[in-house]
């Protein structure tokens, strides 16, 4: 026969019936009876069969009492996890940093500029930590620009002025390169050892960095997921930094973790992608987070302006202009091309076919089109995905030094490239581009004392969700307003390709939609887990943990519970 919706309107409802009347619930009653949540055998029933007057849009908004009761389970369990995973790593013997007036010197020396109000605030937050014994466990986010490296570095300092050793990673060759001049510039005239372990080093050079770590001549080690490579033994790991954690796995963080340690080191994570706080509490649940939200200052406020292609003669004398007063800008295409392996290998993006080429054309074209027709006289180089990682620095560097007027680029500038006389940028096709990453790509201007200027150009029929991108980038330049709209555009999975981040996959929460349910739920774990919530018996915690053992463990890997 068929297997119309009436077969299985039939057998879902005699599975339903059969369920026992005392189906386990592990919800405590304590917590249904403030919560006004209907029992659990009660709501399977009525989700699937509700009552002729249930109004229609509850039902559409999952917002009927049965559907409040399943959600707020579902995001109650996985809290619980989270919170029982906090205390397990709270619990594990980790450093406490001691931190006097010879330490507190130490960090003052490093500072260039006056703090803003809110790197002193976070500084203290990370320093309190690091006093405390149980290892640190922080996510530090902050906007492009914003300032955290130089709160990491600090951090740093804490720990090797504790005689420990620090470790900064990040996700690719050009970042961890970036990380390093920096933290030579900053750190080397104070008399501290800086080394760089990338990849693409030669047998001999890594062989010996890797002696000078595990000797711990090296002080701050600097370098790609080469660093968690089995061979790498740290004499003293004090504190790890990892730089844009989204493309790291979350193993990936542990596994480094237990590189030559009696006792956990510290961790510090920072990124840059500013994360809606709805899912900061679930999808770094097990890290206390800190938010730089203040830009340095000297920073002049950024135009964005958009324009459609035919006007593109408008654009390129405006480029002229700037240049003519001794600025840079950059050329953005859209384009989806394979990675460099190490890239892919961390962000595991599927490729999509038959594009690959085309992008990488279009730039090319563009550069050929700038330099003999449009811009003559101008110095224009090229950036794409397809250049070697040595021949990409070459290029950067050469932009950074001021060699180059104009550099056209596919997006492989989109994290990290710190030009502050770059005060202009042309993205073509912007309408192709997703929010956070036209986010990400304006970031990379706006580092100087001149006014900037972002220029998206559309080409082409522009969709309605296109619209909506390009009005938030016109209307604010505030990453986390435009992080909370990405995410309400693209919904969670795709926000983050939860492939590589671990979220893990409700049946009936929506993280969005239930943003309340997920904030009592995180409250009522943690008060369970504490042992503050004085309506909770002894057995009701018991219940929860083993109801948490047999349910909810394989979904959630949450392995280290109970």
């Amino acid at each position: 026969g068929k297997l119309t919706s009436r077969w299985f309107r039939r057998i879902i409802h005699g599975t339903l019936s059969d369920l026992t009347p005392n189906l386990p619930d592990g919800i405590p009653a304590a917590i249904a009876r403030r919560l006004h949540l209907m029992p659990r055998r009660e709501a399977f029933l009525e989700a699937h069969f509700p009552d002729a007057e249930t109004p229609f849009e509850d039902l559409e908004r999952a917002r009927t009492p049965a559907h409040r009761r399943l959600i707020f389970e579902e995001l109650f369990f996985l809290e619980v996890g989270l919170e029982l995973k906090r205390r397990a790593m709270r619990a594990q013997p980790g450093l406490s940093f001691e931190i006097n007036d010879r330490v507190r010197e130490a960090v003052k020396r490093v500072l260039p500029f006056h703090p803003t109000t809110a790197q002193k605030r976070v500084l203290k937050e990370i320093a309190d930590d690091m006093q405390r014994p149980s290892p640190m466990r922080r996510l530090l986010q902050g906007d492009v620009g914003s300032g955290k490296t130089i709160v990491a570095l600090q951090a740093a300092i804490i720990a090797i002025e504790n005689g420990y050793q620090a470790a900064l990673m990040a996700p690719t060759e050009i970042l961890a390169a970036q990380h390093y001049l920096s933290a030579r510039r900053i750190l080397e005239a104070a008399g501290y050892r800086v080394l760089l372990l990338t990849g693409s080093l030669d047998d001999e050079h890594k062989r010996e960095i890797r002696r000078h770590i595990a000797q711990g001549n090296a002080q701050l080690v600097i370098g790609t997921h080469a660093l968690i490579e089995e061979k790498v033994e740290f004499a003293k790991p004090g504190l790890i930094i990892v730089d844009e954690q989204h493309r790291f796995g979350v193993l990936q963080r542990f596994r480094l973790m237990k590189k030559g340690a009696q006792a956990e080191p510290d961790v510090l994570v920072m990124t840059a992608t500013p994360i809606p706080r709805t899912l900061a509490l679930t999808l770094y649940g097990d890290l206390d987070s800190s938010v730089l939200d203040e830009l340095p200052p000297g920073r002049t406020p950024m135009v964005t302006r958009r324009i459609s292609e035919d006007r593109a003669n408008e654009v390129w004398d405006f480029l002229k202009k700037q240049v003519a007063k001794g600025h840079q800008a950059f050329v953005v295409y859209p384009v989806i091309e394979e990675q460099e392996e190490t890239e892919a290998k961390i962000a595991e993006q599927p490729n999509l076919p038959g594009q690959t080429r085309t992008g990488l054309k279009a730039a090319t074209k563009m550069y050929d089109e700038l330099r003999k027709r449009i811009l003559p006289g101008l110095r224009i180089g090229l950036l794409h995905g397809r250049l070697k990682p040595d021949e990409k620095e070459h290029i950067m560097r050469r932009f950074q030094a001021g060699d180059i007027d104009v550099l056209v680029s596919t997006t492989v500038i989109e994290v990290g490239v710190d030009v502050p006389n770059a005060n202009l940028m042309v993205i073509e096709h912007a309408e192709r581009f997703g929010l956070a990453q036209l986010h990400q790509l304006r970031g990379r201007i706006g580092r100087g004392a001149a006014k900037s200027f972002c220029v998206l150009m559309t080409g082409g029929k522009v969709s309605p969700e296109a619209e909506r991108r390009l009005d938030a980038m016109v209307r604010t330049t505030d990453g986390f307003e435009i992080a909370e709209l990405d995410l309400e555009l693209r919904g969670p999975g795709e926000f983050f390709g939860t492939r590589q981040s671990g979220l893990p996959s409700f049946r009936v929460a929506n993280l969005l939609r239930d943003r309340d349910l997920l904030e009592t739920a995180k409250r009522e774990a943690a008060a369970l887990v504490s042992g503050s919530a004085l309506d909770i018996s002894k057995e009701d915690v018991t219940r929860v943990m083993a109801h948490l053992r047999s349910h909810w463990q394989r979904r959630y890997g949450l392995v280290e519970v109970g």
